[in-house]
């Protein structure tokens, strides 16, 4: 049973319960819960789907939400009929054409809250796709969440006469500007890709009916801020604008009250919590140690599908290297890494081919794997919120997962922001056998100094100020690269 009164879905939607299926009944919350500055209690706009009691339960199905019949039919082939909260909660008000914006945590069927309301929304105003425009634009922060976002709609709109294409970075520019040539009902684009192409003439904006920015808090820490300002400032004034986040920091409460026109407020759960099937646990070890206790870690679960979080591109490839070495297969997947690359990697960690992905948080967003059961935190994130997508790997589907976190002394620090984030201790598991244990006692070196005030520099003996002075003075750029390298 998730947050929001609902039992928890999978990856997009909810298998149909056997009950008949009922609209629901919609009022306001019963216990304060509050979003940043979005408040859900005080908000009468906002449409609640909830669980009245212990024993009644109220459905609402694709169906009841009004969706056109070839999309219902399309997800019928697929096995759903019933949507999850986010997608109950957000596509009634995307249907009626406000503004949203939709919180919820990986793997709640956010694509889907709103792709399937926008299809719908384009077919009920047929106007032939304009070469070089697009009507329905959806901003994602990397390569493989634009693609997967694309195939997506592609799945839902398989009956429907409406154009799709991807445009992002790391492939050839060219077949993308011929697609757009041609006109696109709906375009998913990363944003430095897209600008690329608006500065060629190879797409103009002026006809945007829908903006829509996906996983806005990654593209946030990823710097792409500047860019989304860019592209709001190309669209009509007259749009709708749909902004999706697994979390709200400031920044993005900001662009809402600057962007968005008094949005419905939607959220299935609180600010940064984590899904209740992945089994949380931290591993205290010395920063050396990690490379062995992955690699033990894993040749014990070879069975299972793993991801491991590295902070930086070149520990991903370090680690990718070491697994390998030790009989594990493992890629890596990085901003560095060709499209093809990145493609090949994920598709074999897909079809189950390779066990092990290594990967930084940038080029993780967009892996959307249903039987993953292990994430490893090689590195803790230096921003907390990081920490709550990373884990949102696992979990997915209605399975259950597993998360390890390795944490050395001098990332306390950062464990302990995670935890005031999540709002829960994370519990502590002892390191195998063979790694020396790491006494808790002890205050890492990093927080003893920065806890300490400076101490006073030792008085240097006196020396007349004219044995001092000119030689300072005097010397020049030859002085000075002799005393670097003498």
């Amino acid at each position: 049973r998730g947050h929001s009164g609902f039992f928890a879905g999978q990856s997009l939607f909810q298998r149909p319960p056997r009950q008949s299926p009922i609209v629901p009944e919609v009022g306001a919350h019963q216990r304060s819960r509050r979003l940043g500055h979005l408040d859900l209690v005080n908000a009468p706009q906002i449409r609640i789907m909830r669980l009245p009691g212990p024993t009644e339960r109220v459905y609402v199905t694709f169906e009841s939400l009004g969706l056109d019949r070839p999309i219902l039919d399309a997800l019928a082939l697929q096995g759903y009929a019933t949507p999850t909260p986010i997608q109950a909660q957000a596509i009634p008000e995307i249907l009626k054409g406000r503004d949203v914006v939709g919180i919820a945590q990986t793997g709640t069927g956010k694509t889907a809250a709103f792709t399937l309301p926008l299809l719908h929304r384009l077919m009920s105003n047929r106007i032939p796709a304009r070469p070089n425009s697009v009507r329905v634009l959806v901003l994602s922060p990397t390569r493989e969440l634009a693609s997967q976002i694309e195939k997506a709609v592609r799945s839902y709109g398989a009956k429907l006469p409406l154009k799709s294409a991807t445009v992002m970075g790391g492939v050839s520019m060219r077949p993308q500007r011929q697609k757009l040539a041609q006109g696109v009902d709906i375009l998913v684009a990363t944003p430095g890709r897209l600008l690329d192409l608006i500065e060629q003439k190879a797409l103009d904006l002026k006809r945007v009916e829908t903006l829509v920015l996906d996983e806005a808090d990654q593209m946030l820490d990823i710097g792409f801020l500047p860019a989304i300002r860019k592209v709001i400032a190309m669209v009509p004034k007259e749009r709708q604008m749909l902004l999706f986040s697994a979390t709200m920091p400031k920044e993005i409460r900001n662009l809402t009250r600057q962007h968005l026109k008094d949005p419905a407020e939607i959220s299935v759960t609180p600010v940064a919590t984590t899904a209740d099937r992945i089994e949380q646990s931290v591993m205290h070890v010395q920063q050396p140690s990690k490379m062995f206790v992955t690699s033990k870690m894993l040749k014990q679960r070879m069975s299972e599908q793993t991801i491991v979080f590295t902070r930086t591109k070149r520990g991903a490839d370090k680690v990718a290297k070491r697994l390998i070495a030790d009989g594990i297969n493992a890629a890596a997947i990085h901003g560095n890494k060709s499209q093809n690359q990145r493609e090949k990697a994920l598709a074999a960690f897909r079809n189950g081919s390779l066990p092990v992905l290594i990967a930084t948080d940038i080029a993780a967003r967009g892996i959307d794997v249903p039987g993953v059961n292990l994430i490893v935190n090689f590195d803790l994130p230096e921003v907390a919120e990081v920490y709550v997508h990373r884990i949102g790997r696992t979990a997915r589907a209605g399975a259950a997962g597993q998360a390890i976190a390795l944490c050395a002394p001098e990332e306390r620090k950062l464990l302990r922001a995670v935890e005031r984030l999540i709002q829960r201790e994370i519990p502590v598991i002892a390191a195998p056998e063979g790694v020396a244990a790491v006494d808790m006692s002890v205050e890492p070196v990093s927080e003893r100094k920065a806890g300490r005030p400076n101490k006073p520099h030792r008085q240097q003996r006196s020396r007349p100020n004219s044995a001092r002075r000119p030689a300072a003075r005097s010397r020049g750029r030859s002085g000075q690269r002799q005393a670097a390298t003498g």
